[in-house]
């Protein structure tokens, strides 16, 4: 893979999730280091005139904006700060995530808006292509600029604490020595640049969002599978409906659903008239989920191409500006909104297994039973995503507001933005083990009722999960069962294959 020019412009969502995924390398722009190396050339002169007073530069932080900081303690007072502000509390991030928070921190400083020393900036980039990973704990910010935690970031940088280096936690020092890097130096304003950011936040927004979209497209999946068990009516799935009432999410649903039961014998049939809600309207539920991401990442997109630093380094005017670009309630309002949309996706995916285990609906023995009035079968599992469909509706509520007024009132705002998108991460995984589940129904009850021929894409998903989790001849231990089927959605091979047999390995 070519690695990714990084200009402080054009990083995407998918660019980033290369990055922290994948190992991709990155490189840096050449006009993107000489508006670096200018907007430090113009911090570096204010410091050495003493004047204006800049707020982080020659004055303190927070509440204490009131306080000098003079020349002969810039490097001391920068460090201090760094040190201070390292309160986070564990878990720390994934290598993954922590290649997201560096690479989105590492483009915020290249619009030249910031004014922190080049040679930091190169680290970045280094630490990044040398696969340095410093411990960065995901608890104790409160959104409003993640400094409780990208200050552990910054004192890597300074060859402090730790990192997984090469699959072991060294001392960061240890592993700047063996990819023979030298520890970077603070410069006069250094401190805060490292630390005022939303890099975390932002982040873990984008792998969320990446990871949100391959599950709708593997409900989608879920649902065709389960619409040839159901022996459903494909008249919700006709363009025609949508060109009257054209939403782009859902006509973008319903096209994959049409592709991945191409060839199925449900085009073939005279099904009901009209299905229960849960499937007739999947497609939309589906297509709504899939608009609010775009929304969310049309949003996030700014934040990832945007400076959130305060105040902004203005250079070709002169100026700095006190602001408030740290706020990120633009992009956090929508993440919340796609907790809630998860919400419904569950609960659309839920009543389709309900439906599947109801001979009322589909004709077949209840519960998917193989040998009635011996076996239970699939009676009980509905307890389990029943409460984690629970669960999804629980942890959809706001979480962006619930927060303290700090440091003497100065700072009485936050967005928890972090805890926003590691909250919609446990949702997600709740999501795995529900469509998961539906899965389980799906097939087994397309092996009851045998049907003629399966779509392309739907027959290719059913072997593959039939490869791992063997019809339900008798009853025996389902957990097992729900972890594999969990496990086949979230590593996305059950999409995989219905891709594959589609004639499009990467997408749609």
């Amino acid at each position: 893979m070519k690695p990714l020019v990084l200009d402080g412009s054009n990083l995407t969502v998918a660019d980033l999730v290369s990055v922290a995924r994948e190992g991709r390398r990155v490189e840096i722009a050449p006009e993107a280091l000489e508006r670096v190396r200018a907007a430090s050339a113009f911090l570096h002169r204010i410091a050495e005139a003493g004047t204006p007073k800049v707020y982080g530069l020659n004055t303190g932080v927070g509440i204490n904006k009131d306080q000098a900081v003079t020349a002969e303690h810039y490097i001391e007072y920068n460090q201090n700060m760094l040190r201070v502000h390292c309160v986070g509390v564990p878990p720390y991030a994934t290598e993954a995530q922590t290649r997201a928070v560096m690479t989105a921190k590492l483009h915020s400083l290249l619009g030249g808006h910031v004014g922190m020393k080049p040679d930091l900036v190169l680290l970045y980039r280094d630490f990044l292509n040398e696969g340095i990973h410093p411990l960065i704990p995901l608890r104790g910010s409160v959104g409003e600029a993640d400094i409780t935690s990208l200050s552990h970031l910054g004192m890597a940088l300074l060859g402090e604490g730790e990192a997984v280096y090469r699959g072991r936690t060294v001392p960061v020092a240890e592993a700047l020595g063996k990819a023979g890097l030298t520890p970077g130096t603070l410069g006069s304003r250094d401190g805060l640049a490292l630390v005022s950011s939303n890099a975390l936040g932002a982040a873990l927004g984008a792998l969320v969002l990446e990871e949100f979209r391959a599950l709708v497209d593997t409900a989608d999946l879920a649902y065709a599978l389960t619409l040839e068990g159901f022996r459903g009516n494909v008249s919700p799935l006709d363009p025609a409906t949508f060109r009257v009432r054209p939403y782009r999410g859902g006509i973008a649903s319903m096209e994959h659903a049409r592709q991945l039961l191409e060839g199925s014998y449900l085009w073939e049939v005279q099904a009901e008239l009209q299905d229960p809600l849960s499937l007739r309207c999947s497609v939309h539920v589906h297509g709504a989920v899939r608009d609010a991401l775009d929304h969310a990442e049309a949003l996030l997109s700014v934040q990832l191409n945007g400076c959130d630093e305060n105040p902004v380094v203005l250079v070709e005017e002169g100026r700095l500006v006190p602001c408030g670009n740290f706020e990120p309630l633009n992009w956090v309002l929508p993440f919340e909104t796609l907790g809630v949309a998860a919400g419904h996706l569950s609960q659309t995916s839920v009543r389709r297994t309900l439906r599947l285990g109801s001979p009322r609906f589909t004709g077949l023995p209840r519960f998917l039973n193989p040998r009635e009035g011996i076996c239970h079968a699939f009676g009980v599992i509905q307890k389990t995503f029943t409460t984690l469909d629970a669960e999804i509706h629980h942890l959809a509520h706001p979480l962006s507001w619930d927060t303290t007024p700090l440091s003497e009132d100065q700072e009485d705002r936050g967005c928890n933005t972090p805890y926003v998108m590691l909250n919609l991460g446990r949702i997600l995984d709740n999501l795995a083990y529900i469509l998961g589940m539906e899965f389980l129904h799906a097939a087994q009850a397309v092996d009851l009722r045998r049907p003629p021929r399966l779509g392309r894409g739907t027959e290719a998903a059913h072997r593959r999960f039939r490869e791992s989790v063997p019809f339900l001849d008798t009853d025996r231990e389902l957990s097992r069962d729900i972890r594999e089927a969990r496990r086949l959605v979230a590593s996305r091979e059950l999409l995989a294959a219905a891709r594959e047999a589609l004639g499009s390995p990467e997408g749609r």
